[in-house]
């Protein structure tokens, strides 16, 4: 505001307000408004230069400036004593939420039945919640529910980390009831359904020969993005080259999942040619820039500075797995869909879970699941960037565990990793019609 300007202006409208109350007074008149008429009232001891129209006040016909004046003080009273309620709500749930929180990083042990009743509290309040009337309370009881899935969440970690059959028979219990599937810290051996016996596969019989049931989820829809389309443009290219020619007319994934099926059903072809191909598709693909990058700063690999050090190994560091695991997804979208970081197995950071690999759904091949994803990308990471890594594909559900700095077992040592074909393996299929009767029970694709 500009006094200056003001101050004149304003005096004259204090001088001139038993004018303004007669206009009003007529306005009604002159609007053929309803029988309702109005007064100015005027108090000549209240003039005070200081405030805008002082003691200048309209009433209702019949009613006295002091019933007006005590009838405001009366609502102004009781709006301070619900803003006042609402301050000591809001501090109340405020203090809540601290202890919730003090709680969740700091507990001192960690049962099964301490997350159950942390479910319990989340139900409540989702109760209370929706028969609230108090926006302000609303608000403060929304973070309260952040802060309960916070404390549920950690509660889970370290059950996880402290006894892993405990955490799988509590998540089991109560997901996807009561814990939606994606707040759990690591699913790969969580059951998809609670009536479910095997979390990650289960096996089927055909004509004497032993396979793997197929996933029996809807197909997921990907929305590849432009970053996809392009980083899929070039990695085709790259398998182009290093397959010596080997190509497809379908677009996108469909021909990629074709280039890497003609190559792994050419004569003579072997798993090692196939993680070969593979290993150096990604390695073209990272540039010649990352992996010296990663290997120093992530992996702690002295590069050659001609010291008695070069080449050796200091690290991984301890932030690698977990930095590793929340920047891959963004580059990592176009060969397997959406994936979001987790938790490990043994409750570390450093997970990542594909929600349904694109690269499993559109293939239907276990073998080239093995021989050109999880095999070649373990050995990529621990050889070319010093940096363990364990994939871990559920067969079941079409996710895909992959811990970043834990040591892998050969897929014949894994449990969770069965042996034989998919049921519908489009591969398994082309070759089975290439060969004579009974030499079907020979192919060894997937192994």
């Amino acid at each position: 505001m500009q006094p200056r300007f003001w101050s004149p202006v304003f005096i004259l409208l204090l001088q001139h307000r038993a004018s303004l109350g007669f206009f009003v007074h007529e306005l009604p008149h002159l609007s053929h408004a309803p029988e309702a008429s109005f007064k100015a009232t005027k108090s000549t001891d209240d003039i005070d230069l200081a405030g805008p129209l002082v003691g200048f006040a309209f009433t209702a016909e019949g009613q006295s400036p002091l019933a007006v004046s005590n009838a405001n003080k009366q609502v102004n009273a009781k709006k301070m004593e619900e803003t006042m309620s609402q301050l000591v709500l809001g501090a109340e749930e405020f203090l809540a939420i601290l202890a919730i929180v003090f709680e969740s990083i700091f507990p001192w042990t960690v049962t099964p039945a301490d997350i159950v009743a942390c479910c319990d509290d989340l139900d409540s309040l989702e109760q209370t919640l929706g028969k609230s009337d108090l926006t302000f309370k609303e608000t403060f009881m929304s973070l309260r529910r952040r802060a309960l899935e916070f404390r549920r969440y950690l509660l889970l970690a370290k059950l996880q980390r402290k006894d892993y059959e405990a955490y799988v028979a509590t998540a089991s219990f109560l997901s996807p009831s009561r814990i939606p599937r994606m707040e759990l810290p690591n699913v790969q051996d969580i059951p998809y359904a609670q009536d479910q016996e095997n979390a990650s596969f289960s096996l089927v019989e055909e004509n004497g020969i032993q396979l793997v049931a197929d996933c029996e989820l809807d197909d997921m829809k990907y929305k590849d993005s432009i970053l996809d389309i392009l980083l899929l443009q070039i990695f085709r290219k790259l398998v182009t080259q290093h397959t010596g020619g080997v190509t497809s007319d379908k677009d996108g994934i469909e021909g990629l999942l074709e280039q890497g099926r003609t190559f792994m059903l050419q004569k003579g072809q072997t798993p090692e040619a196939q993680h070969q191909m593979v290993y150096n598709t990604l390695k073209d693909l990272m540039t010649p820039v990352l992996p010296p990058f990663y290997r120093v700063f992530m992996s702690g690999i002295v590069p050659n500075l001609n010291s008695p050090w070069d080449g050796k190994q200091m690290g991984p560091w301890f932030y690698a797995p977990f930095l590793t695991s929340f920047v891959t997804p963004t580059f990592f979208g176009f060969l397997v869909g959406p994936s979001r970081p987790n938790r490990r197995r043994d409750g570390a950071l450093g997970g990542l879970v594909v929600e349904k690999c694109k690269f499993l759904q559109e293939s239907g091949c276990k073998g080239l699941c093995l021989h050109q994803c999880k095999l070649p990308a373990q050995q990529f990471f621990a050889e070319e960037l010093g940096l363990p890594l364990t994939v871990t594909p559920n067969f079941v559900t079409q996710e895909c565990q992959w811990s970043f700095g834990e040591e892998p077992l050969p897929p014949s040592k894994d449990p969770s990793f069965p042996e034989g074909c998919l049921t519908g393996c489009s591969s398994r299929k082309l070759l089975t019609a290439t060969l004579a009767p009974g030499e079907a029970s020979k192919i060894d694709l997937c192994n």
